[in-house]
């Protein structure tokens, strides 16, 4: 489901579940390799990245369609995922590796930075033509990570971007072709390793506090 490595001092933390949903044992799963990935002494970095052509398709709706009476629950349970992110004591890059749409495209979001896949999949949050809206915490962690004009458009339009496209939109920071994604992210995230993790982890812990508090508030408003 997930694999966690270490390439010196940058933790790979690789999902390969198929399409990535948050399914719970998803989630526990990556919850356990933050864990560990936090007790790590030393200087760190982490880069989060999927399989094939999938980041992460987000919510589990299969699953959701199987226990409504915990979708609130389960919607909290995700939002403690991208605070946690946020407030994560190191440098953090998304290696998108291929789609990255709704959930999956707000988890590219909590990171520091992404580096996207240029010759295949789209970052999209899709939510309009599904006719679902965004919780308020999903609301204050795209306003705060995109530009305005940028949230704008990708969440009432549904638009999907492809790499470049996502790059001029401010979604991403670089592009690279398929082999090319993870490496590109490992040199990023190794560059940054150094930096104090704690310092790293308040300053983005302060500069996101409206998102922070919005995610850690009421699922659903």
């Amino acid at each position: 489901m997930i694999d966690l490595r270490r390439d010196g001092d940058v933790h790979i933390l690789r999902f390969d579940d198929g399409e990535n949903r948050f399914g719970p044992d998803f989630l526990s799963a990556v919850e356990g390799a933050l864990d560990t990935v936090e007790k790590a002494e030393g200087p760190r970095a982490l880069i989060t990245t999927g399989t094939g052509k999938f980041y992460s398709n987000g919510l589990d709706l299969e699953w959701l369609g199987a226990h409504g009476d915990e979708f609130e629950p389960y919607l909290s349970r995700i939002h403690a995922l991208y605070a946690r992110l946020l407030e994560l004591p190191m440098p953090t890059v998304a290696a998108v590796n291929g789609h990255a749409f709704a959930g999956g495209g707000m988890l590219a979001l909590a990171h520091d930075f992404a580096v996207m896949r240029s010759d295949r999949g789209y970052f999209c949050l899709p939510e309009v033509d599904l006719g679902m809206t965004f919780t308020p915490g999903m609301n204050a962690l795209i306003a705060a990570r995109l530009p305005k004009r940028t949230a704008h458009e990708a969440m009432i339009t549904g638009r999907r971007y492809d790499a470049e496209q996502a790059m001029a939109a401010g979604i991403v920071q670089r592009t690279a072709d398929e082999a090319g994604v993870l490496p590109a992210a490992l040199d990023l995230a190794a560059s940054l390793a150094g930096k104090d993790g704690r310092v790293v982890g308040k300053i983005r812990a302060d500069l996101y506090r409206p998102a922070l508090e919005a995610l850690r508030g009421p699922a659903l408003g």
